[in-house]
C-alpha cells in the first residue's frame, strides 16, 4: 500500500507497535518483583496500549483487523513475559534468600551500628552461606534473572565488604583534641561517618524506610566539603587524619552507585566477564587434554606432559582475578576442582603401573587397599566421561559403585599397620573426592 494513501488505522497501529516496541528491552530485561514501581509503570503502560489498539476503528477491512489482530498479540506477549519475569520461581528463590539477608542484618547488624556489641561469627558464617546459595540460582541463561541474582548479591556482597573494611582498618588517629581545635570537628564528622555506614547498610538491605540513597549522598558529599573547608595549618598528622575520613567517605558513596553502574556496565552478563572467558580457555584445554587421555592407546605415555600442562592450567587460575564477585570466585573454584581431579587420575594410574613393575609381598589388607584403588581407577574414567545430571541412570549407577567402595574399605582391617591405615585413609579420601566430583558434574551450575 502507498505510504502516502495509507489508512489512517493502519497508521495508527503502526505507531502503536513503535511505542510498545520501544520498551521491550525493559520489559525482557525487567529483574524485580510484582510490587515494584517500574512493574506497575510497565504494566500500565501497556495496559493502556491494549486498550488503544482495542479502540483502533478497523471498518469491517480484513487487513485492519489482521493489523490489529498482530499488534495486540505483541502486546499481550509483552505482558505475559513481564508477570512471568517478576513471578519467575527463581526470581522468588533469590528474594526468599534475600529476606533471609535481611534479616540477618536486622538481628546483627543494625543493632552494632546503634551501640551493641560486635559483629559475631554466626553472621560472618550466615552471610558467607546465603553468597554461596544465591551463585548457585539457576538463571537458565535468563537477563531477568541474571540480573535480580546480581543485583542481590552485589547487595550483600558490599555490605560484607563495608562491615570487614570497619571491622579491620579503623583511622589510625582519632587525635587528642587538645592538639588543635579541628580536631574536635574530624572527630564529629567520623561519629556521623559510622552513622552513615549503619544507615547505608540498613539502606542496602531494604530494612530503612526513613531514609534514601540521595539523601544519604548529599549527607556523606556535605560531610566532606566540611572537612575541605577546615585549616589544619599545616599539620601533617591532622592532614593525614583528615584524608583517611574523606577515604572513608569516600567508599561509602562509591555503594551508592551499585545498581545503577550494574545496569549500564551490563556487569550481570557474565558470559562475556574477561575472568569467565580466561576461566573457560582453561577449561577447553583441560577437556581437550582429558580427551586425549581417555582416547590414547598408550596413555602413559602422555602423563608426564599432561600432568605438566594442567600444573600450569592451575597457575593459570590462582592469576584470575576475583572482582569481588562470588559468581567468578565460584567458577574458579569449580575449574581449579576440575583440573586437580584430571591430575589426581594421572596420580593413581602411574601408581598402579609402578605397582605392577615393583611387586612385592605387602600386608593383605594393604593389598584389599590396593584392590579398591584399582576399581576407583576405573569408575573414575567413568565420571571424567559422565555428561548427565542427577536424574540420569548412569549417575545412580556411579554413585552406588563409589559408595560400595567407601564400604569395601571400611571392612579394610589395617590390623595394627600404620602403612594400611594410611593408605586405607588416603583411598577414602579419594573415592569421597571423586563422588563430590561426580555431584559438582551433575548440579547443572551457572554463571
Amino acid at each position: 500500500m502507498d505510504m502516502g494513501n495509507q489508512h489512517p488505522s493502519i497508521s495508527r497501529l503502526q505507531e502503536i507497535q513503535k511505542e510498545v516496541k520501544s520498551i521491550e528491552q525493559q520489559v525482557v530485561g525487567f529483574s524485580g518483583l510484582p510490587d515494584d514501581k517500574n512493574y506497575k509503570k510497565l504494566e500500565r503502560f501497556l495496559t493502556k496500549q491494549l486498550f488503544e489498539i482495542d479502540s483502533v476503528d478497523t471498518e469491517g477491512k480484513g487487513d485492519i483487523q489482521q493489523a490489529r489482530k498482530r499488534a495486540a498479540q505483541e502486546t499481550e506477549r509483552l505482558l505475559k513475559e513481564l508477570e512471568q519475569n517478576a513471578n519467575h520461581p527463581h526470581r522468588i528463590e533469590i528474594q526468599n534468600i534475600f529476606k533471609e539477608a535481611q534479616s540477618l542484618v536486622r538481628e546483627k547488624i543494625v543493632p552494632f551500628h546503634t551501640g551493641g556489641n560486635c559483629v559475631t561469627d554466626e553472621f560472618e558464617e550466615g552471610i558467607q552461606d546465603i553468597i554461596l546459595r544465591l551463585t548457585h540460582v539457576k538463571t537458565g541463561g535468563k537477563i531477568s534473572l541474571r540480573k535480580a541474582r546480581y543485583h542481590t548479591l552485589t547487595k550483600i556482597c558490599a555490605v560484607q565488604e563495608i562491615i570487614e573494611d570497619c571491622m579491620k582498618k579503623q583511622p589510625s588517629l582519632p587525635l587528642s583534641e587538645d592538639v588543635h581545635p579541628s580536631v574536635a570537628k574530624i572527630n564529629s564528622v567520623m561519629c556521623e561517618v559510622n552513622k552513615a555506614r549503619g544507615t547505608l547498610i540498613a539502606l542496602l538491605m531494604g530494612v530503612n524506610n526513613n531514609e534514601t540513597c540521595r539523601h544519604l549522598s548529599c549527607v556523606l558529599s556535605g560531610l566532606i566539603a566540611d572537612l575541605d573547608a577546615l585549616d589544619v595549618c599545616g599539620r601533617t598528622e591532622i592532614r593525614n587524619y583528615r584524608r583517611e575520613v574523606v577515604e572513608d567517605i569516600n567508599k561509602l558513596l562509591k555503594y551508592l552507585d551499585l545498581e545503577e553502574e550494574a545496569d549500564t556496565t551490563k556487569a550481570f552478563d557474565l558470559g562475556q566477564n574477561h575472568s569467565i572467558l580466561k576461566i573457560e580457555k582453561v577449561l577447553k584445554r583441560m577437556r581437550e587434554i582429558k580427551n586425549e587421555l581417555l582416547q590414547a592407546q598408550n596413555p602413559s605415555e602422555l602423563y608426564l606432559s599432561s600432568k605438566t600442562e594442567l600444573q600450569g592450567l592451575i597457575g593459570q587460575l590462582d592469576e584470575v582475578s576475583l572482582e569481588k564477585n562470588p559468581c567468578i570466585r565460584e567458577a574458579r573454584r569449580r575449574a581449579v576442582i576440575k583440573v586437580q581431579t584430571l591430575i589426581t587420575y594421572i596420580d593413581l594410574k602411574e601408581a598402579l603401573e609402578k605397582r605392577k613393575f615393583f611387586a612385592c609381598e605387602e600386608h593383605p589388607s594393604h593389598t584389599a587397599v590396593w584392590n579398591v584403588l584399582e576399581n576407583l581407577s576405573e569408575i573414575q574414567e567413568e565420571v571424567l566421561s559422565f555428561d548427565g545430571n542427577r536424574a540420569d541412570k548412569n549417575y545412580i549407577r556411579l554413585e552406588e559403585l563409589l559408595t560400595k567402595q567407601l564400604l569395601a574399605l571400611d571392612a579394610v582391617d589395617p590390623q595394627g599397620e600404620e602403612k594400611c591405615k594410611a593408605a586405607r585413609k588416603q583411598a577414602v579420601k579419594l573415592a569421597q573426592n571423586i563422588l563430590s566430583y561426580l555431584d559438582l558434574k551433575s548440579d547443572e551450575w551457572e554463571y
